[in-house]
């Protein structure tokens, strides 16, 4: 099913990602599948489709810093570096807290990101909960950015497809590993 962004759609995909449906909607950098954090047969469906093996976790949307803390263990230090970033397109690697309700995500560690993009931003606060996320492509490949490609590699699929048109130079967020005492870089 495909459906072009809009405000209206917020209660329409939130009451479909709670009954464990896949959605693939633009995001601040490039398009995104989103699934619930918490409903194992969504996010087994990401690693399927993807073709991405279950050793290379999924990182997490969080709607503010109070749901981040509630899933990850965030010091002082940490927290100032966090605003600094936050919302933005940035995902940080945190310790987790354990926490047993997140499927596809480390057992140890979190990948988490507030992203600055309204609709995301207004769908994760609708829902209020934490959604596994990843770049819309086949494991290995490129991120696909052009809303008809993505049509027509996952038309078809039992997916929510959100048109909000092709995404100019859009490529996937840094991520920065705060697990340690300096900050590394994992993906620039």
């Amino acid at each position: 099913m495909i459906i072009k962004i809009s405000p209206k759609i917020i209660h329409k995909v939130s009451i479909f990602l709670k009954k464990g449906g896949l959605v693939i909607c633009p995001t601040d950098t490039v398009y995104g599948f989103l699934a619930d954090a918490s409903n194992k047969k969504a996010v087994d469906k990401i690693f399927k489709i993807k073709k991405r093996s279950k050793s290379n976790p999924l990182s997490l949307f969080v709607k503010n810093f109070k749901m981040a803390n509630r899933i990850a263990f965030i010091n002082e230090k940490q927290a100032n570096i966090l605003n600094k970033f936050w919302p933005g397109k940035y995902t940080f690697r945190i310790k987790r807290k354990p926490k047993k309700d997140l499927y596809g995500v480390d057992k140890n560690t979190i990948a988490i990101r507030i992203p600055k993009y309204k609709f995301l931003n207004d769908l994760l606060n609708k829902i209020n909960k934490p959604l596994v996320q990843t770049s819309v492509n086949i494991s290995g490949k490129n991120p696909l950015n052009k809303i008809n490609d993505i049509i027509n590699t996952f038309e078809g699929l039992d997916i929510l497809i959100i048109n909000g048109g092709n995404i100019k130079k859009g490529k996937p967020s840094k991520i920065l590993d705060l697990t340690q005492n300096t900050i590394k870089t994992l993906r620039k």
